[in-house]
């Protein structure tokens, strides 16, 4: 999913916890304070990047075995410190919930099309374009 509004991890985490789980991977991604750096501009291509990311899930679950997949990315101006992205995996064992988990981040970075632009005080650059 993508969402302008800010990430709650409770509810993220909510659906990967059950009796089947006995392990949840969670990756968080944040906007650090790189140098010059005051906030994040994300933009995205809403249908291309959901189709894309709903395809990314089913890899993982189909490759991995894991049980549960969510991700949800941020769009709009980000601040510094705030939630960019969460990924969170489950699966019965930890490996397979840990490999999921880098996988989706992995793929979600190289195919989905969403743009950042890093906000300056003498403007932005756009960091990471295809």
């Amino acid at each position: 999913m993508i969402t302008e509004g800010a990430i709650d991890l409770a509810e993220m985490l909510r659906g990967a916890i059950s009796p089947e789980s006995g392990a949840v991977v969670a990756f968080i991604g944040v906007v650090r304070a790189d140098p010059g750096v005051t906030a994040l501009e994300i933009e995205a291509y809403d249908d291309a990047a959901l189709d894309e990311l709903r395809r990314i899930k089913e890899e993982a679950i189909s490759r991995f075995g894991v049980s549960y997949v969510n991700i949800l990315h941020r769009k709009g101006r980000i601040s510094l410190g705030e939630i960019i992205v969460v990924v969170a995996c489950a699966s019965p064992h930890r490996k397979d919930a840990f490999d999921a988990c880098e996988y989706v981040i992995d793929e979600l970075k190289r195919r989905v099309l969403i743009w950042k632009k890093e906000l300056t005080g003498e403007g932005g650059r756009w960091v990471n374009t295809r």
